[in-house]
């Protein structure tokens, strides 16, 4: 888009501060290769499209977008004399692509400064070859240490993922296969206690009855009512008096399996009705492993569900297969993260939910607030174990305002105000050589303030230390890092 060109000042460009310390001779080369031009409310430039101008505002006021999915989001208004944008890296020549980073609007009629991208290239290498050079070193090593921080990102989210899943797979996986070996030697006996009763003296009617009992006691295997220890223990004494009564051996080894499945004494009674005397033994054997086949069949399924259900919150933990920004629900993300941590908090560590429901779905980037509380979660935990490695941490989530919140709480010895302001920087860690990078923080700092336009709050004395992480309800605030907006 272009404007309405206007007489170009060297004196009121000179009064915008990213010009005051230029030479009269340099601000009138800026108005000579340089125009002033006059844009009314509507666009300047679009993001994506060739970067062919270098803009100052003199006057006015501008908007910056970036798209975000399908929506151009807002991420900076401002009317500040001077500011800048557009061709902002033409001094980078084609070793980084010359295109526009954001779209730019004006709401008012605004008038701008703007040098050719070409014209200010060759400018900044004439007139600060020095700063140019210490630039472009600044912004390919931040480039490079980006990239390298990003891979050590990926590493301990990698790490994280794959030392919860194996910890939480572990128990149903092992479950299953003890289970699985126990069933396959219940079906052997059964096998053998139907071969001993059909070769018995026992007509076709009777056997018939018998398999009809077995099949409605599968049946209420699977009806079984949950008992409390003390119902189920005074059940188990009952039936333990009725098989010891009626001559079954080992009544005490049955009764639980029993209870468990919900037959009771008015069951059984049944059963000894169905059959003869002498057949009752082997009748109820039977109906033993019945019911032990039955339950062992329901943990198998109850294990393999159980590694089902894990495997979908690893997929939510990393966001696998789905959109970067999306409508997210925050509590599935912080269920997702503390399964996927329930490796490092142990059992000493008991941990509190303390979720609002009416919470509404917000916009956010989930794999990167999952980043978030890990990296919150893992200094809680660290915390609890340097006092000794029993605590509690609490996660809660609230609302306050426009923003919704999300709280983490431990009973650690807390952070020193000393360096309570420090916790923040860089590579800035309490934890012993080897133990930590000093990156968790910052990084989810540069998540949530940066990325989600949130705020992250620290309060801390010993044993209530609590971070506070604080996120738009809507979408008119996320938005990308500054440094790749208008300076």
């Amino acid at each position: 888009m272009s404007g309405r060109t206007m007489p170009c000042s060297p004196a009121e460009i000179g009064s915008l501060f990213l010009f005051e310390k230029l030479t009269p001779e340099q601000l009138g080369r800026l108005c000579g290769e340089g125009r002033v031009e006059l844009f009314e409310p509507g666009p300047v430039y679009t993001e994506g499209t060739p970067a062919t101008c270098f803009y100052v505002m003199i006057e006015g006021t501008v908007v910056l977008y970036r798209r975000v999915g399908d929506e151009d989001v807002e991420v900076n208004r401002t009317s500040q004399r001077g500011v800048y944008a557009g061709a902002m890296q033409a001094y980078l020549g084609d070793r980084v692509p010359q295109v526009y980073n954001n779209s730019m609007r004006v709401t008012e009629p605004t008038r701008f400064f703007v040098l050719p991208a070409d014209t200010f290239a060759s400018i900044m290498r004439e007139w600060f070859p020095m700063a140019v050079h210490l630039l472009e070193g600044l912004f390919f090593g931040a480039k490079n240490s980006q990239r390298t921080i990003g891979q050590r990102e990926r590493l301990l989210a990698l790490g994280t993922l794959s030392a919860g899943l194996t910890h939480e797979l572990n128990n149903p996986a092992a479950a299953a296969v003890r289970a699985t070996a126990t069933l396959r030697e219940r079906v052997a006996k059964m096998r053998h206690k139907l071969s001993v009763i059909s070769s018995g003296p026992y007509d076709r009617e009777r056997l018939a009855g018998l398999i009809e009992i077995q099949e409605r006691t599968a049946e209420r295997v699977g009806k079984a009512p949950a008992l409390s220890p003390l119902e189920a223990s005074d059940r188990e004494d009952v039936l333990t008096d009725w098989l010891d009564d009626h001559g079954i051996p080992e009544g005490w080894r049955i009764a639980p399996a029993f209870v468990q499945a919900g037959l009771d004494v008015d069951w059984l009674e049944q059963v000894a009705a169905a059959v003869d005397e002498d057949m009752l033994p082997g009748a109820v054997g039977w109906l033993n492993y019945t019911v032990e086949t039955e339950l062992l069949m329901d943990e198998i399924e109850d294990s393999t569900a159980r590694v089902s259900g894990l495997v979908d919150a690893a997929k939510q933990y990393s966001q696998l297969d789905r959109a970067p920004y999306q409508i997210a629900d925050v509590h599935d993300l912080l269920d997702s993260t503390l399964l996927m941590l329930s490796g490092k908090t142990g059992r000493r560590i008991e941990v509190v939910k303390d979720y609002d429901r009416t919470l509404p779905r917000i916009p956010a980037y989930p794999a990167e607030l999952n980043q978030v509380w890990t990296n919150i979660v893992d200094n809680a935990v660290a915390a609890i174990n340097d006092s000794g490695g029993d605590g509690t941490l609490t996660v809660r989530t609230g609302r306050r305002g426009d923003r919704l919140t999300v709280e983490f709480r431990d009973t650690g010895p807390g952070v020193p105000p000393e360096i309570r302001d420090r916790i923040f920087d860089p590579f800035f860690t309490t934890k012993p050589v080897g133990q930590g990078t000093g990156l968790g923080l910052d990084i989810s700092w540069r998540i949530v303030v940066n990325k989600h336009r949130g705020s992250i709050e620290v309060d801390s004395e010993p044993g209530d230390t609590r971070f506070r992480v604080l996120l738009p309800l809507t979408a008119d605030d996320p938005g990308t890092a500054p440094d790749e907006e208008t300076a």
